[in-house]
């Protein structure tokens, strides 16, 4: 019984998600040569519906208990009922993540 519950979830989960549309063209891409990730990365692309993305992050206290990666990044989405565009910048380290954009509530 328990398995037929999950394959029904499953099969619920799968006609749910979004149909996937490989039509876009990538704009622009950035890869800088130096991201091989020991101290932090950076990338960036913009797609031709107006979705982009950046984000950049830097190892913080390294080679102690307290290491963390120091991530700041944007996105950029454009709503296809409205055909407005938003961005949210935003910051994730050892205090969480915290996004930020006109169209969010302040905190």
């Amino acid at each position: 019984l328990f398995q037929i519950i999950a394959l029904c979830a499953l099969v619920a989960v799968a006609l749910a998600a979004p149909p996937l549309d490989n039509s876009q063209t990538v704009l622009v891409k950035e890869t800088p040569l130096d991201n091989i990730g020991i101290d932090g990365y950076q990338f960036g692309y913009e797609l031709s519906n107006g979705e982009a993305r950046q984000e950049s992050a830097e190892l913080a206290n390294a080679g102690t208990d307290n290491a963390a990666l120091r991530v700041r990044g944007s996105f950029t989405y454009v709503d296809p009922a409205t055909n407005v565009r938003y961005t949210v910048n935003y910051v994730a380290d050892e205090n969480g993540f915290r996004p930020e954009g006109q169209h969010l509530p302040s905190v």
